[in-house]
C-alpha cells in the first residue's frame, strides 16, 4: 500500500508545475495562461487527444487504452480566488488581487502527474478523459463545460474528482456516499423607507430598525420550520445603509447565504425567507426588493462509485487511512452539476495537520500530498478498467 513508483520519481516535476502556476493565478472562466500550461504539458507527456477552450477556458484530454472499454472522467479545477497572498513564499502569486488559496495548483499539479503515467503506461482499457476545469470558486465552470456538451461528446461513463484537506492526515482520503457537499444560494434583499433626520424619528419610516428585525427572524426558520435531523444554514454576512450618525436613511440591505442538501429543504428555505421579509416589510411600512438566486446544487456521491474509489484510494494509502464516513460539508462544490450528469464520486486528501486553511491568505498547497493525489487517480482508473 503506497504511491506509485513511477509517480514518486516524478515527485518533483509535479511541484514544479504546481508552484509555477501558484506564482501565476488566473480567476474565473479566464484561465487560458493555465489551460496553455496545461495544454504544453499533456502534449509533452503524449496524450491522444486535447481539446481546448471548453467551457470558455477549460480543456479536455484523452488517454486510450488497451483495447474497448468506458470512457472514466478524471476532474481537476484550475481558477484561483480573489485576494491577496500573504505567505511570503518564493512562489508566492506575482499577481496582485489573486491567489490560489484553495489548493487548485495542487488539483491541476496531481491530475497532470496522473496524466503523465497514464500515457506512458497505458495499462488500462478504455479510455480516460482529463478534464481541467475553470471557475469553480464561481461562475459554475463545471456547468459552462457540461453544457458544452463534455459528457455525450467523449462518451463519459463515470466522473470523479479530489479536493485537498488541511488539518487532516496527510494521504489519507475522507468521502461519502450520498450528499456530500451542500447547495448553496445567495440573497440579497434592499429596503426602502423615508429617510429623515435621526431626531425625528417619527417622521421617517426606517429601514434599519426593518433590517435588524428581520435579520433575526430568518434565523427562526432554522430552528422552527426545520426538523432537527435536518441540514440548514441561513447565514446574514453582509449589511449596508446609512451615511452618518443623524440621518435616518432612506434606503438599507443586506446578502445571505443558504446551504442545504435536498430539493425540499432548499424549497422551504426560499419560501420561509420570502414570507418572513415581506411580512416584517409589511409590519415595517418599508419595501422589499428580493433578489433569491439558485447557487450551485448538491454534490451528490453515487454509493457505487465511492466503493470504487475507496478500493483505489485503500491501494494508495491503506485501509486505515481511508474514512468513507466523513459526512457532509456545508460548503458548495460545482462538481455537483458533473455529478447530476454521470455517476462517480468526490473526495476529500488529508494535507497535513499544520498549515492554514483554503480561502486563508497564509494557505499554500502541501506538495507532499500530490503523488498521494495522482496515484490515487491512476490506481482507480487501472482497477475500472483492467487490462
Amino acid at each position: 500500500m503506497a504511491i506509485i513508483n513511477r509517480i514518486g520519481e516524478f515527485a518533483g516535476d509535479m511541484t514544479t508545475w504546481r508552484r509555477h502556476l501558484h506564482a501565476h493565478p488566473e480567476f474565473g472562466l479566464e484561465c487560458h495562461d493555465t489551460a496553455a500550461f496545461v495544454v504544453e504539458q499533456l502534449r509533452s507527456f503524449g496524450v491522444d487527444e486535447v481539446h481546448e477552450k471548453i467551457g470558455v477556458s477549460g480543456v479536455v484530454a484523452i488517454i486510450n487504452g488497451q483495447g474497448e472499454g468506458p470512457t472514466i472522467g478524471l476532474r481537476a479545477d484550475m481558477d484561483a480566488l480573489p485576494m491577496d497572498e500573504a505567505t511570503g513564499l518564493d512562489h508566492a502569486s506575482t499577481v496582485p488581487g489573486l491567489m490560489h488559496a484553495c489548493g487548485h495548483d495542487g488539483h491541476t499539479a496531481m491530475l497532470l502527474g496522473a496524466a503523465r503515467y497514464l500515457a506512458e503506461t497505458r495499462n488500462f482499457k478504455g479510455r480516460v478523459a482529463l478534464i481541467f476545469q475553470p471557475a469553480e470558486e464561481n461562475f459554475g465552470g463545471a456547468k459552462h463545460m457540461c453544457d458544452d456538451g463534455i459528457m455525450d461528446r467523449f462518451a463519459i461513463a463515470e466522473v470523479y474528482a479530489l479536493h485537498n484537506l488541511p488539518g487532516r492526515t496527510l494521504g489519507a482520503f475522507y468521502t461519502t456516499p450520498g450528499p456530500i457537499m451542500a447547495a448553496v444560494d445567495t440573497l440579497v434583499v434592499k429596503l426602502r423607507g423615508l429617510g429623515g433626520h435621526a431626531a425625528y424619528p417619527h417622521d421617517t419610516v426606517d429601514p434599519i430598525t426593518a433590517l435588524v428585525t428581520m435579520v433575526q427572524a430568518l434565523q427562526s426558520i432554522v430552528s422552527r420550520n426545520l426538523s432537527p435531523m435536518e441540514n440548514l444554514v441561513i447565514s446574514v454576512t453582509q449589511v449596508g445603509g446609512g451615511t452618518a450618525d443623524n440621518i435616518i436613511p432612506e434606503e438599507a440591505w443586506f446578502g445571505a447565504t443558504i446551504r442545504s442538501f435536498t430539493p425540499e429543504v432548499r424549497e422551504m428555505a426560499q419560501r420561509r425567507i420570502r414570507e418572513v421579509i415581506e411580512g416584517q416589510a409589511a409590519s415595517f411600512g418599508v419595501t422589499a426588493d428580493i433578489d433569491y438566486e439558485l447557487g450551485y446544487p448538491p454534490t451528490v456521491n453515487d454509493a457505487r462509485a465511492v466503493e470504487k474509489a475507496i478500493e483505489a484510494a485503500q491501494e494508495v494509502s491503506g485501509a486505515a487511512r481511508v474514512f468513507a464516513d466523513q459526512g457532509r460539508e456545508m460548503g458548495a462544490e460545482d462538481f455537483a452539476y458533473m455529478l447530476q450528469e454521470r455517476p462517480g464520486a468526490y473526495l476529500f486528501l488529508g494535507q497535513g495537520e499544520d498549515g492554514a486553511g483554503v480561502h486563508h491568505p497564509a494557505y499554500d498547497f502541501n506538495d507532499e500530498a500530490a503523488p498521494y493525489g495522482a496515484s490515487f487517480f491512476a490506481r482507480l482508473v487501472e482497477r475500472l478498467n483492467p487490462v
